[in-house]
C-alpha cells in the first residue's frame, strides 16, 4: 500500500470520529478512541514506510502533516461541546499549529528544512496522548481516562507553545520583522 493511501485514511477518519462524537455515551467515546488511534498511528507508518521504501512524494510531504493537524484539530473541536477540554487550551493549540504553518511555508520558499523538530514530535505525541483518554472519558477497569487525558493536555498545551515558539525564534530572521 502506497504511503499516500494511509495519509488519506488518516483524513478519512476524521468525519467517522466527528460523527460518533455526536453521540453521547461509553460506546460512542470508546469507538471514537479507537478510530483515532488508528489514524494516529498511520501517521508513524506512512512516514516510515515512505522513507524506507524511496516513496517520499510532493503530494506526502504537503498533505501528510496537513492530515496530523486536520485529525487533531477536528478532535479537540469535538471534544470542547462535552466539557472535556477548555476552549481557549484548543484555540491556543490550533492557533499555534496555523501559525507554524503559515511559517513553514516561508521556511520552504526559502529553501530551507522545514521537517519537524524533536520538539514538536514530542507535542504531537503528547497531543496524541491527551486526545486518546479525553476521548475514551470514562472510566474502565478503576482508570479514570478523563483525569489522565486532563493532565495530559497541559503537558501538550506546554509542549505546543514551546515547540511554537522555537520555530518563530528559529527561523526569526526569515520573517524579516
Amino acid at each position: 500500500m502506497h504511503p499516500n493511501i494511509l495519509t488519506l485514511l488518516r483524513i478519512a477518519a476524521i468525519p467517522v470520529i466527528i460523527l460518533l462524537m455526536f453521540f453521547p455515551g461509553k460506546l460512542a467515546s470508546f469507538l471514537s478512541a479507537i478510530t483515532f488511534s488508528a489514524a494516529a498511528i498511520t501517521d508513524y507508518f506512512d512516514g516510515f514506510y515512505a522513507r524506507q521504501k524511496g516513496l517520499v512524494t510532493d503530494f506526502g510531504k504537503v498533505m501528510d502533516p496537513l492530515a496530523d493537524k486536520l485529525l487533531v484539530s477536528a478532535a479537540f473541536i469535538m471534544l470542547i461541546p462535552h466539557g472535556r477540554v477548555y476552549a481557549w487550551v484548543v484555540f491556543l493549540i490550533i492557533g499555534r499549529e496555523l501559525a507554524v504553518t503559515g511559517l513553514r511555508n516561508i521556511i520552504a520558499v526559502n529553501n530551507q528544512d522545514v521537517s519537524a523538530s524533536v520538539l514538536g514530535k514530542y507535542k504531537t505525541g503528547f497531543q496524541i496522548g491527551a486526545i486518546i483518554p479525553l476521548l475514551i472519558h470514562y472510566e474502565y477497569f478503576g482508570i479514570d481516562f478523563h483525569l489522565i487525558g486532563s493532565y495530559l493536555i497541559w503537558v501538550a498545551l506546554v509542549l505546543t507553545l514551546w515547540s511554537g515558539a522555537d520555530y518563530f525564534i528559529k527561523f526569526r530572521k526569515l520573517l524579516k520583522i
